[in-house]
C-alpha cells in the first residue's frame, strides 16, 4: 500500500516525516509522549473533538470517560484488525508510523490505570508491530505491557465485541451487548477498544493540543483522516486529508480517474454509493443527506463502463458469506437479500423485484447481534437509489453500462 501527499494544502500529520517505522526516526521528530491523567485526557479529547476513525465516528472522550467512570482496573485494546477488503489505512499506519499508535495506546492505558494493553492486528502487521514493541522495550517507553493478538481474516472480526472475544481467547465473533464493553469487556474489566488511527491522532493531540488538531477539518468534524482511495484511479493508496475535503480532490490525489466515473462508494462495504460529483464534501454533515458517511475513510471509484448493480451484488454476496453464523438476519436474511439483488443485477428480473430487495433490507435491519446486517442493507439501499436508472433498465432487460461485460473494480 502506497501513501501520497495530502490534497487541498493540508499539512500531513499522521503520515508526515520519513515514515520508515523506526523508533529513532519517531523520537527525533516527535520526542517522547507526555503523561496525562484520566481527567486531563478526557478534557483534551473533548476540546479537540476527536472522533473514532474505525467507522462509527463516536466521540473518543465519551468512551474514555465511560471506562473511567466504570471503576476497576481497565483494559485498553488498539484495534487494527481492518477486515474490510477495500481498506488499507490501518495497515499503512502500522507499517509507517507504528510508534504513534503505540504512544496513543500507552497514553490511554496509563491515564486509565490499566495494567495491560492489547494490540489486535491483521496478520500482515503482526511482525512489524512486534519489532516496534521490542525496540520500545529496549528504550523503556512502555510501562504498560502490550500483548499482540493476530486477528482472523474476517469482515466481522474487527467489530468491538468480536475484538474483546478474540483478545480473550475466544472466537472473534460479535456478541449481544447486554452489558456495555466499557463496563465489562476483557476478563470482565471495563474495556476501551479504539481504532489504531484514533490512537495515533490522540498521541499527536497530547503533544500539540486541541487547537492544533482543530486547524484542519471542519468545526463539527475536526482533524485529518486517512482515506483508502481505490477503484478506477491511477494510483490507489492511502491519503491523509482534512474532513470536508472535496471528493474530487481525493480522486486527484490518487492520480485521477482512469475513466469517466459514475459513482463512488464512500465508507466501504458498509457505506453508501454517492454520485461522482467532485464537489461533494467528505464529512458526515455533507454526506448524511446522501445516505452515506466517511466511515473508515474508504473511497471506491466506480467507472461508467461498470454496472453499479452488478458491483453491488458482488459486494453483497461477499458480505453474505462473511457472517458469524449465530443469528437469523445473517444466516438466512443476507444470503437471500444478496441473491435477490443478484437476480436484478444479472437480468433475472421479475415484477416486484426492487420492492423485494427493499423489503428484505428492512427485514434484516436492527435485528442482528451486531451491525453487519444493518451496514449491508444500508449499502444495498444506497445502490438502489444511486443506480435507479439502472434498475429500470435491468427490469426492461438491458444494462446502461457501456462495456459489454462486467469486470468489477480494483480494490
Amino acid at each position: 500500500m502506497t501513501t501520497v501527499d495530502a490534497p487541498g494544502g493540508v499539512r500531513l500529520r499522521l503520515l508526515a516525516g520519513d515514515n520508515d517505522g523506526r523508533l529513532d526516526t519517531h523520537l527525533g521528530r516527535h520526542g517522547r509522549a507526555p503523561v496525562l491523567n484520566a481527567e486531563q485526557l478526557v478534557e483534551v479529547l473533548r476540546a479537540a473533538g476527536l472522533t473514532g476513525r474505525g467507522g462509527a465516528g463516536f466521540p473518543t472522550w465519551r468512551k474514555v470517560e465511560a471506562v473511567r467512570r466504570a471503576g476497576g482496573t481497565a483494559v485498553v485494546v488498539a484495534n487494527g484488525a481492518e477486515g474490510e477488503p477495500a481498506s488499507g489505512k490501518d495497515r499503512a499506519l502500522l507499517a509507517y508510523q507504528p510508534h504513534l499508535v503505540l504512544d496513543g495506546l500507552q497514553l490511554v492505558a496509563g491515564a486509565l490505570g490499566a495494567r495491560t494493553a492489547r494490540l489486535y492486528v491483521a496478520a500482515a502487521s503482526a511482525d512489524g508491530v512486534r519489532a516496534a514493541l521490542a525496540a520500545r522495550r529496549g528504550a523503556g517507553l512502555d510501562p504498560v505491557p502490550v500483548t499482540v493478538t493476530v486477528a482472523p481474516q474476517s469482515f466481522v472480526a474487527g467489530e468491538e465485541s468480536a475484538v474483546v472475544a478474540a483478545v480473550s481467547g475466544r472466537p472473534a465473533v460479535p456478541a449481544d451487548k447486554l452489558v456495555r464493553i466499557t463496563d465489562s469487556g476483557v476478563g470482565g474489566a471495563p474495556t476501551l477498544v479504539q481504532n489504531v488511527e484514533t490512537l495515533a491522532h490522540l498521541a499527536l493531540i497530547a503533544r500539540h493540543g486541541p487547537g492544533w488538531f482543530r486547524a484542519a477539518g471542519t468545526p463539527d468534524e475536526p482533524g485529518t483522516f486517512l482515506a483508502t482511495v481505490g477503484g478506477a484511479v491511477r494510483a490507489p493508496g492511502v491519503i491523509e486529508a482534512g474532513y470536508g475535503v472535496p471528493l474530487g480532490d481525493l480522486v486527484d490525489a490518487a492520480g485521477g480517474a482512469t475513466a469517466p466515473l459514475q459513482a463512488v462508494l464512500l465508507g466501504g462495504y458498509h457505506g453508501g454509493w454517492v454520485p461522482a460529483r467532485p464537489g461533494i464534501e467528505v464529512s458526515r454533515a455533507a454526506l448524511t443527506p446522501l445516505g452515506a458517511s466517511p466511515g473508515a475513510g474508504i473511497v471506491l471509484a466506480l467507472p461508467a463502463h461498470v454496472c453499479g448493480l452488478a458491483e453491488t451484488a458482488r459486494i453483497a454476496g461477499y458480505l453474505a458469506g462473511e457472517v458469524a453464523g449465530q443469528c437469523g438476519p445473517c444466516v438466512n436474511g443476507l444470503p437471500r437479500l444478496a441473491a435477490t439483488l443478484g437476480d436484478l443485477a444479472h437480468h433475472r428480473a421479475r415484477p416486484g423485484l426492487p420492492a423485494e430487495v427493499r423489503r428484505l433490507a428492512a427485514l434484516v435491519t436492527g435485528r442482528g447481534a451486531c451491525r453487519h446486517p444493518d451496514g449491508t442493507a444500508r449499502m444495498i439501499i444506497s445502490a438502489m437509489r444511486a443506480f435507479e436508472a439502472d434498475v429500470t433498465a435491468h427490469l426492461a432487460g438491458h444494462c446502461l453500462a457501456v462495456a459489454s461485460g462486467h469486470q468489477g473494480v480494483r480494490r
